[in-house]
């Protein structure tokens, strides 16, 4: 298996844990221009030239919620969903929370603590502000759905946990923990020691030092930003405006192209 992946992306970790979970060795590797807005290297694989995408074989998927659904339609023979159909609708809405409101809260961080946008007249202010109350809320919320359970799935460790850890580890980067006396935050301290997640954060860690290059890149014009949509809405509801106004004026901020799903129909040649 051939994963095309992008440094501190809770999508693409997502994938890596399952895919050790199920002992499935595989190979990695970040596409040349991922940043800059298209990667022909991964449109092949995924037209919204995002990752992570799969490969194996002739077999190409990209979205990482239906990557997850695959592997385990594939190698159920180490399972992560719940057995009963409610237990896997519910984990299906946890991880559409996390990828929808807890990333764009997430993003929001990553915009102000190092792509250094938002600075000065209290701006970043307002901004942390506003993250570290979504953040309380979302964890909450997310402390409801665990109950006095061990794991988000029950007793055992599985897709529940997968689909919600990495984005509580992208607040935790961002200078936002979790209280470790409260049971989210002892459920954060089991899952961050399982070997599989362990590894899959550190590899995390040891590319987060290309963060530090980010905002002068942005300024020298090197890179693009890719609002999607819900990432958008937070920035404009916690009061960013502007954050995204000066990004389109100088062109760092980039939305999904369509033009290379156009391109595969046979409609439009």
């Amino acid at each position: 298996m051939f994963l095309w992946s992008t440094p501190l992306s809770p999508f693409v970790e997502k994938v890596k844990i399952a895919l050790r979970e199920k002992g499935l060795p595989f190979d990695a590797a970040v596409p040349d221009g991922i940043g800059v807005g298209v990667s022909n290297a991964l449109i092949a694989a995924n037209p919204r030239s995002e990752a992570p995408a799969l490969v194996e074989g002739d077999v190409v998927l990209f979205d990482s919620t239906v990557i997850l659904e695959y592997l385990e339609d594939r190698f159920p023979e180490v399972p992560l969903r719940p057995a009963s159909a409610a237990a896997r609708a519910r984990v299906r809405m946890i991880e559409d929370v996390c990828d929808t409101h807890y990333e764009a809260v997430n993003w929001g961080l990553f915009e102000l603590n190092y792509f250094k946008r938002g600075q000065g007249e209290g701006l970043a202010q307002t901004l942390f502000a506003a993250a570290r109350a979504d953040l309380a809320v979302l964890h909450d919320w997310l402390e409801l759905q665990l109950g006095a359970d061990p794991w988000f799935g029950g007793p055992a460790f599985g897709l529940g946990d997968v689909v919600v850890a990495p984005f509580i580890e992208g607040s935790r980067f961002n200078g936002v923990a979790l209280d470790p006396s409260r049971p989210l935050g002892r459920w954060f301290a089991r899952v961050s020691a399982r070997p599989t997640v362990a590894e899959t954060f550190a590899e995390s860690q040891a590319g987060s030092e290309l963060l530090h290059t980010v905002a002068d890149a942005l300024d020298a014009g090197l890179l693009r930003r890719h609002y999607r949509d819900h990432r958008l809405e937070w920035m404009m509801r916690a009061g960013g405006a502007v954050v995204v106004a000066n990004g389109l004026a100088a062109d760092t901020i980039r939305f999904t192209d369509l033009a290379p799903l156009a391109s595969l129909s046979p409609f439009r040649k």
